[in-house]
């Protein structure tokens, strides 16, 4: 399994990171401030680490250059609210591998997450590639889906929604939940989009396989 270091000082964000990666298969680890991050990334044993600028105690584009400067090839993802072009170039320059700027949508960091990995050919073996639950399969890493006989390509975000069902299968998810790992930490609690897109995924994979419990939210089934 995947172990994800993310340095981010804010814990609204961090919480959904946190939250978000774990739901997806990989360990996550936070850490709050520059001098634990350098202290986890140079001293354990991680995949990836996602690097906010504006940590305490240091620039986010210090703790970069230490942990290049030692050495350590771990892949590094910078988030930020930062978008102004200096700072993106400072950030390859000092060896990130990618550069993801707040606000930001969870499946498309999820997806740079998998590439950095296939990259550095540390996900073989580890994450797991294809989620089946009774004629549905999903590849995760042609981000195609599989029903009976058929192979669809669903848009991105319906293809997270179905990925959240077939990693909880049989499980109660609610309205809430989905909002959250699916849209992001600035969703609308009010918003009747994880409804929709259900029924998005009813009319393409079954209208059958995605049950209503009423009150409660949505449940796979097995």
């Amino acid at each position: 399994m995947p172990r994800i270091l993310i340095a981010e000082d804010e814990p609204r964000i961090a919480s959904f990171l946190d939250k978000g990666l774990r739901s997806h298969g990989f360990t996550a680890t936070i850490a709050k401030d520059a001098r634990e991050a350098l202290l986890l990334a140079q001293g354990s044993d991680f995949d990836l680490l996602i690097l906010d600028l504006g940590l305490p105690g240091k620039d986010g584009l210090q703790v970069l250059e230490e942990i290049r400067g030692q050495g350590e090839k771990l892949p590094i993802i910078i988030l930020t609210a930062r978008d102004d072009i200096h700072d993106k170039v400072a950030g390859f320059e000092g060896g990130a591998d990618d550069y993801v700027t707040k606000p930001f949508r969870f499946e498309e960091l999820l997806a740079r997450i998998r590439v950095r990995l296939r990259g550095s050919s540390l996900d073989s073996g580890m994450e797991e590639t294809l989620l089946k639950v009774g004629e549905l399969t999903l590849d995760l890493r042609t981000r195609k889906v599989q029903v009976g006989d058929r192979w669809l390509e669903l848009p991105a975000r319906e293809f997270t929604l179905a990925e959240m069902f077939l990693r909880h299968p049989g499980q109660v998810l609610s309205r809430e939940q989905l909002l959250d790992r699916v849209w992001g930490y600035d969703y609308d609690p009010g918003s009747n989009v994880v409804d929709v897109y259900v029924g998005y995924l009813r009319k393409k994979l079954g209208s059958d396989l995605i049950e209503t419990v009423r009150g409660m939210g949505y449940r796979l089934r097995r």
